[in-house]
């Protein structure tokens, strides 16, 4: 079936045919990007957690570092082997180096950091140093 290529003012649904067209010709409206990767922060009274998501990345091919309150994570997913001659159809992995630094409530050094990774999801927990930890005060009777 053959669209016009203009809109006709008596015709309705002229302008939800040319959506559609444009939809399946693989056009895609400009989208804001989500931060790469995804992260989750909490703090509890020992320590604070960052979970971030890292799906087809080597720890290898990340680095993490601690400098004063600021935690920096980066690395580099790398684009997908693709053979000679291939198409894509879809494409909406974004690929190359990310950067992610979050400050963090206290200061850290590289020692009170541990990081695991499991099924793409990277976990980093920064043990809080002892003299900056929540202290219950005690009340005394008189």
């Amino acid at each position: 079936m053959l669209y016009p290529t203009r809109i006709r003012r008596n015709d309705p649904f002229a302008l939800m045919r040319s959506m559609m067209r444009d939809l399946e010709s693989g056009f895609r409206p400009p989208t804001s990007r989500a931060a790469f990767p995804a992260m989750n922060v909490w703090q509890g009274p020992d320590a604070i957690a960052i979970t971030a998501e890292l799906p087809g990345i080597e720890p290898g091919d990340i680095e993490i570092s601690v400098n004063d309150n600021v935690l920096t994570l980066s690395g580099e997913r790398k684009a997908p082997e693709v053979p000679e001659g291939a198409r894509w159809h879809r494409n909406e992995r974004a690929y190359g180096k990310f950067s992610r630094a979050i400050r963090i409530p206290f200061a850290a050094s590289d020692d009170l950091v541990e990081a695991r990774m499991v099924n793409g999801v990277l976990k980093i927990v920064i043990a809080r140093p002892e003299e900056t930890r929540p202290k219950k005060i005690e009340i005394k009777a008189a």
